[in-house]
């Protein structure tokens, strides 16, 4: 059997070494969001991409000081405590946006995109327009360069007989998308946040 300070030890660093892993895949997910949005900036999921990197850089500094027993195992214990309330604000953030605000999301980064962007999108999700069912909701105008929807039409309409064959718009995809990443984030965000307390936790009453 090992000592009580012995095992402690191990622990913070088996600990500090398991949140360096957390880190980059905070990062990995942030990133992955990132892409799912497509069109949309999200700043909450940069607040998330923020919280992996600051937890790399706050493991490494746990890391040294569970190894070395050094002084600065109370400033990594704040700083950690720190990070649970931000990471833990952004990811009720991330998942307490609404369908409404998702879909407003949607449209105003379709509306502020280059023309170009909007045509990959729609060549990657089949798609065509914003939301071609119906008017927008948003007070922001439709841009006065929409791409065209006459090719990707063909290739939606391939193996269709409908004469008024057209592709789907691409809103209800960005949103699906958004919606992904946000509860992909924040679930995420909630689990790791709570990790971190039980790691502040140990460190006091090692």
């Amino acid at each position: 059997m090992c000592g009580g300070f012995t095992c402690s030890k191990n622990a913070l660093i088996a600990l500090n070494i398991l949140y360096v892993m957390i880190g980059f895949l905070l990062i990995g997910v942030g990133v992955y969001a990132r892409a799912a949005s497509i069109v949309t900036n999200l700043p909450i999921v940069g607040g998330i991409l923020a919280c992996g990197v600051i937890l790399i850089c706050i493991s490494m500094l746990g890391l040294a000081g569970a190894v070395k027993h050094h002084q600065v195992m109370l400033f990594f214990m704040i700083i950690l405590f720190m990070l649970f309330l931000i990471q833990f604000s952004i990811a009720s953030s991330c998942l307490a946006v609404n369908s409404e605000q998702q879909q407003q999301f949607a449209e105003q980064g379709w509306m502020t995109v280059p023309t170009e962007l909007r045509k990959q999108v729609q060549d990657s999700l089949k798609c065509c327009g914003f939301n071609a069912t119906g008017p927008s909701t948003s007070s922001v105008l439709p841009p006065p360069d929409e791409p065209s929807c006459e090719r990707i039409n063909l290739q939606c309409c391939a193996h269709s007989s409908e004469a008024d064959c057209r592709c789907e718009p691409c809103g209800p995809l960005l949103e699906d998308k958004i919606d992904y990443a946000f509860k992909l984030c924040g679930g995420l965000g909630i689990f790791f946040s709570f990790t971190e307390v039980r790691s502040t936790l140990q460190i006091i009453f090692r």
